[in-house]
């Protein structure tokens, strides 16, 4: 089944970055062998004016794959709310993967800034993606303020470390039930994102783990692989965990010699 953001259907359940490839061509590659079909892109970081000059938006083929433009070094809610109408009005997106970044060494959000930057920017009718912590209550008041998907760290972005906060994911993908929920940030190989699918949630948004990989496209399919059999150990139900030992062949039925 796809995965269903607000208007908008994807067919894969992984989403993309665009920072820190070697090279545009790398990040194309990676990009296709992922199968991913939605590519994150900071409006700050990107040349959006000069078109004679290269720029990443030539490597990424609009028909297969849809912008979101993302709010990437923005320390205040003002900073992120005219970076994401800039996206906008130069003609990327009215979507936005939405951050405001509380902490410079951590990168953890701020979640105030965050929730003032969500419900001004759902009022003008943005589509509004924000990158949060795992905090249970502001993921309601995200949700309240007009999200329509939120956005919880799995670890500091960048960092690799993997799934770090497992309590606190189970309870979010528990609780949180009126939009979809996304693991963004701390993902570090194929592994980490088939744990993440498989503790229920709707999709991954990933960037340095396939950019810094030694080989990154291979990384890029073993990410891509690795989120469908999440995603599908998810929906089959793992079996009960048991203390002791259970007969995998059954015993009725057999003739003793």
């Amino acid at each position: 089944m796809a995965l269903r953001i607000a208007d908008r259907e994807f067919n894969s359940r992984l989403l993309v970055g665009t920072g820190k490839y070697r090279s545009f061509k790398e990040m194309k590659r990676c990009h296709d062998l992922t199968g991913s079909d939605c590519v994150t892109v900071a409006v700050r970081r990107v040349n959006l004016t000069n078109r004679s000059e290269e720029s990443l938006l030539d490597y990424i083929d609009r028909d297969k794959m849809f912008i979101l433009p993302n709010t990437a070094g923005c320390y205040t809610a003002d900073e992120a709310i005219r970076t994401a109408r800039l996206g906008r009005e130069v003609g990327l997106s009215n979507w936005v993967k939405l951050e405001v970044i509380g902490d410079e060494k951590t990168l953890f959000p701020d979640n105030e800034g965050l929730l003032e930057a969500t419900r001004v920017l759902a009022k003008e009718g943005f589509v509004v993606l924000p990158y949060t912590t795992d905090d249970l209550i502001n993921a309601r008041k995200l949700i309240d303020a007009g999200a329509a998907a939120v956005m919880p760290l799995a670890a500091a972005i960048g960092s690799g470390m993997g799934i770090q906060n497992r309590a606190n994911l189970m309870i979010l993908r528990e609780l949180i039930t009126q939009v979809p929920l996304i693991v963004d940030a701390g993902v570090g190989t194929a592994s980490d994102a088939a744990i993440a699918m498989e503790l229920g949630f709707d999709g991954i948004l990933m960037n340095t783990a396939i950019a810094l990989a030694d080989y990154a496209e291979k990384m890029a399919l073993a990410m891509k692989l690795g989120v469908e059999a999440g995603r599908l150990a998810f929906e089959a139900g793992r079996m009960p965990r048991k203390l002791y030992a259970s007969a995998s062949s059954p015993l009725e039925g057999v003739i003793a010699g």
